[in-house]
């Protein structure tokens, strides 16, 4: 690697268009050789080839300076605290960003190659083993869930409704078809209703509440007592057995693509929602903050390379990147504008006084 002695010293390609440019202003007449005007251009010429031909080394010497800074030299705690809130959190993200993340989730899962690979190319089966293991080793939340599920009054509720409608179902159908017999049982149930001033319907309700009441808190019960650790674990790796050789596509079964009503955009939308809510809340606030904290306590001490290195960004990932954007940089130095701010700059240096008058001198 060219050191920083020899990135004084242009290639021979630089030597030679600058040694033209000093020859073709040898044959000129000493009054225009020594004119502000074309010393500036001879210059920027120079500075422009001496600049192409050292810009990969330059680029490499200036990682190799970056790189050896310390972190807390140039970027302080609350600088990383000012820049998550200001740029991150304190910033909606654009309808822009939202069609990409849409447009690309529509194209990850409605992918042609989701039709020929199995769910279980993105889940291992020792992963779901050791997931089902770890959900059935917890007694206490597994209980709990057993709890929510079989044993609250919403579930009671709903069996209560749905064993009333299939009762009232069969036994008016029942009667209809009875003939006489149906008859004798419909004044029956008016003069049951007429002596204890019930309705029939509101006394089988309660029946059935009550008692479906006993039967889910046995049922919980049952359930908590014969769903052992392993029975829970086995229960669901069972159920991914029965599963994972289905293709991946499988999952779009339960999504809905129509135009107008595209699962895609419900939940990009939910998600945003959520996240709208929650960059503003004091709660995330005091998250994130705490996290920056966190991490540049571990981490001020740090070197920048030590930092880049822990993202997988060595010299050489470094090296790969600047020889990428080295066509940028050679397309920006021919730029009008860069030679305009380099003619700029060395006609405000020939501008000072003391130069004015040293040329002046030189005349002489």
């Amino acid at each position: 690697m060219p050191t920083s002695q020899d990135s004084q010293k242009p290639n021979t390609a630089a030597e030679t268009k600058n040694d033209n440019a000093d020859t073709n202003l040898s044959k000129q007449p000493s009054a225009s050789r020594l004119t502000v005007d074309s010393l500036i251009d001879a210059q920027v010429n120079f500075i422009q080839q001496w600049l192409h031909n050292q810009a990969e080394p330059l680029a490499m010497e200036a990682w190799q300076w970056f790189g050896a800074q310390p972190l807390s030299k140039y970027i302080t705690c609350d600088h990383l605290q000012q820049l998550m809130k200001d740029w991150l959190l304190n910033q909606p993200m654009t309808e822009v960003m939202r069609t990409d993340i849409r447009d690309i989730l529509h194209t990850i899962i409605y992918h042609p190659v989701n039709d020929n690979v199995p769910l279980s190319e993105l889940v291992d089966d020792a992963q779901v083993e050791t997931l089902a293991n770890y959900i059935g080793s917890h007694e206490q939340q597994r209980n709990i869930l057993i709890h929510t599920l079989v044993g609250n009054e919403t579930f009671a509720d709903l069996l209560t409704q749905t064993l009333y409608h299939a009762i009232n179902d069969f036994m008016e159908s029942t009667l209809d078809k009875a003939g006489g017999v149906g008859k004798l049982m419909k004044l029956g149930r008016s003069s049951f209703e007429k002596a204890t001033n019930r309705n029939l319907d509101e006394k089988l309700q309660t029946y059935l509440h009550r008692n479906i009441k006993d039967l889910t808190r046995k049922a919980e019960a049952n359930a908590q007592e014969h769903l052992s650790n392993e029975e829970v674990a086995r229960l669901m790796v069972m159920g991914w057995e029965r599963i994972k050789d289905q293709p991946i596509s499988e999952l779009q079964t339960y999504l809905s693509d129509e135009p107008g009503n595209s699962s895609i955009d419900h939940i990009e939308a939910s998600i945003q929602q959520s996240y709208d809510r929650l960059r503003l809340s004091p709660y995330l606030h005091s998250l994130v903050s705490a996290s920056i904290d966190t991490w540049y306590a571990n981490h001020q001490s740090d070197t920048m390379a030590t930092i880049a290195a822990s993202l997988h960004i060595d010299e050489a990932a470094m090296k790969q990147c600047s020889t990428t954007l080295l066509p940028i940089v050679y397309d920006a130095l021919e730029t009008p504008w860069l030679t305009a701010h380099i003619r700029e700059m060395l006609a405000a240096f020939y501008a000072q006084p003391a130069i004015k008058e040293g040329l002046a001198h030189g005349h002489d």
